[in-house]
């Protein structure tokens, strides 16, 4: 019943206009005719929950059923955030200053929220920090973000009715010193690895299962899905959706295991700014990084499913930002499936 409401609510608010713009790039593609196409969208929608974007990126038209099935689509996604999150704890990770105040010992630097503190106080972390990071408390995608240097304006009173702004609703951050191995890579943004982790408990069950008064006395299981390297081209931030590139990180060596792709799938076996190798590169305080999630993840169990930004510094791993619906898109990009098999059978808890 869950997938079909899915599909009724997909079509009242879907963008026609895109979707058949996607038949056509699929079609000059692989001269399949138009209806077929849109007959074999259908299809994927209502058996793997895949949209006409999920269709196109993860090239869906050269995939068997079997492989088909193997795709986490934005539809499963869904499916997966109910399985394994409550609602009431969404807010922990939609606003990014309950996220800093609720994860501060793994972010090990300075943060303010603008709007509700005291001048003085808003003022103080300016002076300590003249530049910083300005990122709007609710949003994603890098969207919104500024790095504001306060030598810029003409007093920090300026600066201070700058970040205030209710429509920005900004928190602002001390900005991450980023470790030298991969700054080299790009050195305009903040390169993080997204980590994707799952908490069960010990049969592999979904925390929400277990009735609220006797989950305290669960065995929690952390479980790491996927690593993403997430790496900046031009702009200061490295996420996908905003210019960036991302690539697959092996989750056991740390060691990136593919080229980075942008979203028009342009390939990089080095970065385009830098020269820099991509593939092969190996992450330093990996085993670190790791042991922070599998930590982290456990803080709110009843977000049992959730995509962790970290960040290396010299001193070790620390978190940007935690998300409550972790996506789907840069996981199974099609170059980096060369054997056409999706993330789903790493949600198949049963023989772990």
């Amino acid at each position: 019943m869950g997938r079909i409401t899915y599909i009724l609510k997909r079509l009242m608010h879907m963008d026609y206009k895109a979707m058949f713009e996607k038949i056509n790039s699929v079609h000059k593609k692989t001269k399949m005719s138009k209806i077929k196409i849109f007959m074999d969208m259908q299809k994927c929608a209502r058996l793997y929950g895949a949209g006409y974007m999920d269709y196109d990126l993860f090239e869906m038209y050269n995939l068997t059923p079997e492989q088909r099935d193997t795709y986490l689509t934005r539809g499963r996604n869904n499916e997966i955030v109910v399985k394994y999150c409550d609602r009431s704890v969404l807010h922990y990770f939609m606003n990014k200053d309950e996220f800093n105040t609720h994860f501060n010992k793994y972010l090990k630097r300075d943060w303010i929220k603008a709007i509700g503190s005291d001048k003085e106080d808003v003022i103080n972390f300016m002076k300590k920090h003249p530049v910083f990071m300005a990122k709007p408390i609710e949003g994603g995608c890098g969207k919104g973000i500024e790095k504001i240097k306060t030598s810029d304006y003409k007093s920090l009173d300026e600066v201070y009715e700058r970040v205030i702004n209710p429509e920005d609703n900004f928190e602002l951050e001390e900005v991450i010193v980023q470790h030298e191995d991969v700054n080299k890579i790009h050195p305009h943004s903040i390169n993080t690895v997204r980590i994707v982790t799952v908490v069960t408990d010990e049969n592999g069950n979904s925390v929400l299962e277990t009735p609220k008064e006797e989950r305290k006395n669960l065995k929690l299981v952390p479980h790491v899905i996927a690593a993403y390297f997430r790496i900046g081209n031009g702009k200061f931030v490295d996420n996908f959706n905003s210019g960036g590139m991302t690539a697959p990180v092996d989750v056991e060596t740390g060691v990136v295991s593919q080229v980075a792709i942008d979203k028009e799938k342009n390939a990089y076996t080095n970065h385009p700014l830098t020269n820099e190798v991509i593939k092969g590169f190996k992450f330093p305080y990996w085993q670190e990084a790791l042991a922070l999630c599998e930590e982290a993840c456990q803080v709110v169990p009843e977000m049992g499913y959730a995509g962790w930004d970290v960040a290396f510094t010299p001193d070790g791993p620390v978190f940007v930002e935690g998300n409550e619906f972790p996506g789907h898109d840069i996981y199974q990009l099609p170059l980096h499936t060369p054997d056409k098999i999706g993330m789903m059978p790493k949600f198949d808890f049963s023989k772990k």
